[in-house]
């Protein structure tokens, strides 16, 4: 090959040689630019195949954007803690049955079928919703994890770039259990239409209806409060149950007419429906010291599971220094 013939041939593959530069300089600058991360905390791209990805927004329910704002579906199981916050969201509606049935009936000792028809309402109810949510059709849940409390309220961060346009997105981070308690409370009022009225009817000689008109503002109510303050109960449910277990212990021992030791120890563990009312109480404060500990330690935190029946014991044995009416006596 003559010198004229390399000469002429250089710049042709030179030309090639800009063309391929230029084309993997270019890709691999269209894939930087794709994959820029989003504003905010929650924005994220949806990943559309081939390795390209949307704009950025919302992820689509049960994804969350992972650290280079990309939504990945979530594959987690919930914790011991969710498990525990979801079953106290499922016992708050129980709990409020069981106290209006009580409350709006001066006869207590034919309720119990009313009493049980709440709890059956509430365990289909928890078990439909359960089938519900995905995977449908098993009663395991898949759930995106929770890391703060800022994870609940996503529609206080949507960003505003450049202080101009606000990017909308707004998504349940802590799936699902933002929206669950809710599909449960509707589950709770819609068998509480279809079940209760028939067994007021036929059973109690419709003592129930004050009950069921009751539970018509409750339920509602849950669902907004769980919409509102859904992330404070997350992390303060624990020391909730445990203040007002051991508050309403104490309205219910004062309750009771005789305030001696004898009396108040024969009403409290003989009378079958006050014992029962009690062990509901250990049982929520037991509930309480779970959720608060998680049993990290089972072998020291369990042992505070054997304090429960202490506030009871102490108000029973105190009650005589405590007495509004004996103090006035001693007084005067």
């Amino acid at each position: 090959m003559s010198l004229d013939t390399v000469a002429k041939s250089r710049p042709y593959s030179e030309f090639l040689k800009s063309c391929f530069l230029m084309a993997v300089f270019g890709i691999s600058f269209a894939e930087k630019v794709s994959l820029v991360k989003c504003p905010g905390m929650y924005c994220g791209r949806k990943d559309t195949g081939g390795g390209t990805y949307s704009e950025c927004g919302a992820c689509p329910r049960g994804y969350q954007p992972d650290p280079d704002t990309i939504c990945q579906r979530c594959e987690d199981s919930p914790k011991f803690y969710d498990w525990l916050y979801l079953g106290f969201m499922a016992l708050l509606s129980l709990v409020f049955h069981w106290f209006f049935i009580d409350f709006t009936n001066k006869r207590k000792r034919t309720l119990i079928i009313l009493h049980a028809s709440a709890l059956v309402e509430c365990i289909l109810a928890a078990i439909l919703t359960l089938l519900l949510v995905d995977p449908v059709g098993s009663i395991n849940i898949r759930s995106c994890m929770v890391h703060e409390l800022s994870d609940w309220y996503t529609m206080l961060y949507n960003p505003s770039p450049n202080y101009t346009t606000t990017l909308h997105c707004t998504q349940e981070i802590v799936y699902p259990l933002y929206t669950i308690s809710m599909i449960y409370y509707a589950f709770c009022l819609l068998l509480l239409m279809l079940v209760r009225p028939f067994v007021s009817y036929t059973f109690v000689q419709s003592r129930g209806t004050k009950s069921i008109y009751a539970a018509l503002y409750f339920l509602p109510i849950l669902i907004v409060l769980q919409a509102v303050f859904g992330g404070l109960l997350y992390y303060a449910f624990p020391y909730i149950v445990i203040v007002i277990s051991i508050i309403t212990n104490a309205v219910f021992l004062s309750s009771i007419s005789e305030q001696e030791v004898k009396p108040l120890l024969k009403e409290a563990f003989l009378n079958l429906r006050n014992l029962t009312i009690l062990a509901g109480h250990w049982f929520l404060h037991a509930y309480g010291i779970i959720a608060m500990t998680q049993l990290n330690d089972p072998r020291f935190y369990g042992t505070l599971i054997a304090l429960v029946p202490f506030p009871v014991l102490f108000y029973i044995l105190t009650v005589k220094f405590t007495d509004p009416d004996r103090n006035v006596q001693d007084m005067s």
